[in-house]
C-alpha cells in the first residue's frame, strides 16, 4: 500500500497517527496566522469589480464541489446572471499566465475539472493559480457580471463576497485534526464564518443539501448514444474505473443501481493513458464525467461516462439571490 493510501485512510479512522500531531498542530497555527494576515491587511486580498462567490470545502479530497458549481452555473444563468468560473487547473501543467477553458482543451494542460465545467455548461471557463489574475482575464474577455471560484476557500487573495463550504455527510470531518494527521485543510470552526453550507448527504441542521443522481451513460466516441443504466445489467465482463477523491462512492452508486462489475480505482487527478482502458477486446467500461475527459482521446466505443446531477433544494437558491440582493442592492 502507498504511503498517501495509508494515511488517508488513518484520516478516517478514530484515532489520528500520534506520530504527525505535532505537525498538524504548526500547520494549525500557520493557517491561523496566514488567516489572520489577511484579515488584518497585511497580505492583500483584491476585489473584483462583479460579485465572487466561492465554492470550497475544509477537507482534502472530492466532496461534491464540482456538481454544486454546475447547479450554480444553471440557477445564476436562469436567474438573468452571466456567469463565468475560475479555477486553479488542479492536475494541469504549469501555467504562466491565465488561460481560457473550452469543452475541447487538453485536461492535462488545464486541468479535468474545468474542462468538465466548461463541457457541461458551455460558460466561460478559465484557470490560473492565482484566480485574481484568472478573474481579470476572464472579464476582459467575456461579458461575465458574476464569477464562482471554484475550490477557492482558501484563497484569500481574491476577495470573496460570497462563501459556500461543502461538506461530505458521510465521511464527514474524519478524525478532525489538520494536515498532515487528518484530512483538514483548515479548522472545522472556519465552517461559522461561512454565508451557506451544503452537505453531499445527510445534511445536518443549518446545511443544505446537495442531492445527486446518475444520469443515462453517454459514449465516449459518440455523445449522441445514450443508454439508461439498467440496459447495463447483465452485461459481462463489466468493470467500473473512477479517478476520484471517493472512487467508492461511485462504485457504490453504481451497484445501488443493479449493476455487477469489477471496480478500478485509480488516485485523484490521475492522468489515464490507453493501457489503463486495456480491460480485454469485450470489456464495457463505465467510468466518471471527469475521468472521461482525459480518455476521450483514445477510448473505443464500449467506453462510457455516467453524468453526475446535483439538485439544491429552492431555498438555497433563494438564499443565494436574497444574499446577493442584500450585498450588491444596497
Amino acid at each position: 500500500m502507498k504511503v498517501a493510501d495509508w494515511l488517508q485512510r488513518q484520516w478516517y479512522e478514530p484515532s489520528p497517527p500520534l506520530g504527525l500531531v505535532p505537525l498538524s498542530a504548526l500547520f494549525r497555527r500557520a493557517v491561523a496566522l496566514r488567516r489572520l494576515a489577511y484579515g488584518k491587511g497585511w497580505k492583500k486580498s483584491v476585489r473584483l469589480p462583479v460579485p465572487v462567490i466561492v465554492v470550497g470545502n475544509l477537507t482534502v479530497g472530492g466532496t461534491g464541489k464540482t456538481p454544486l458549481t454546475l447547479w450554480l452555473v444553471e440557477f445564476l444563468t436562469q436567474s438573468g446572471f452571466k456567469p463565468g468560473v475560475v479555477s486553479r487547473g488542479y492536475g494541469g501543467s504549469r501555467l504562466k499566465q491565465p488561460v481560457a477553458v473550452f469543452a475541447d482543451s487538453d485536461p492535462n494542460e488545464v486541468g479535468d475539472e474545468p474542462v468538465l465545467i466548461a463541457r457541461r455548461t458551455g460558460c466561460p471557463v478559465y484557470v490560473f493559480p492565482r484566480r485574481v489574475e484568472a478573474g481579470r482575464a476572464l472579464l476582459a474577455g467575456t461579458t461575465c457580471d458574476i464569477i464562482i471560484a471554484d475550490d477557492g476557500l482558501q484563497h484569500y487573495a481574491l476577495a470573496r463576497d460570497i462563501e459556500i463550504a461543502v461538506v461530505d455527510g458521510e465521511r464527514r470531518f474524519g478524525n478532525g485534526e489538520c494536515l498532515p494527521a487528518g484530512p483538514l485543510r483548515e479548522p472545522v470552526g472556519r465552517l461559522a464564518g461561512v454565508d451557506l453550507v451544503v452537505c453531499r448527504g445527510q445534511a445536518l441542521e443549518n446545511e443544505f443539501p446537495l442531492t445527486l443522481s446518475l444520469g443515462e451513460a453517454v459514449n465516449l466516441t459518440d455523445d449522441t448514444l445514450k443508454k439508461r443504466l439498467v440496459e447495463f445489467i447483465g452485461i459481462q465482463p463489466l468493470y467500473a474505473m473512477a479517478g476520484i477523491g471517493h472512487p467508492g462512492r461511485f462504485f457504490g452508486e453504481l451497484r445501488q443501481a443493479g449493476l455487477r462489475f469489477e471496480e478500478r480505482a485509480f488516485p485523484d487527478h490521475h492522468q489515464f493513458t490507453p493501457e489503463d482502458l486495456n480491460f480485454g477486446d469485450n470489456a464495457t467500461v463505465l467510468m466518471t464525467e471527469k475521468d472521461a475527459v482525459k480518455c476521450r482521446g483514445f477510448a473505443c466505443g464500449r467506453c462510457w461516462t455516467i453524468p453526475l446531477r446535483g439538485v439544491m433544494p429552492p431555498a438555497f437558491g433563494e438564499k443565494l439571490l436574497q444574499l446577493l440582493k442584500v450585498r450588491f442592492d444596497g
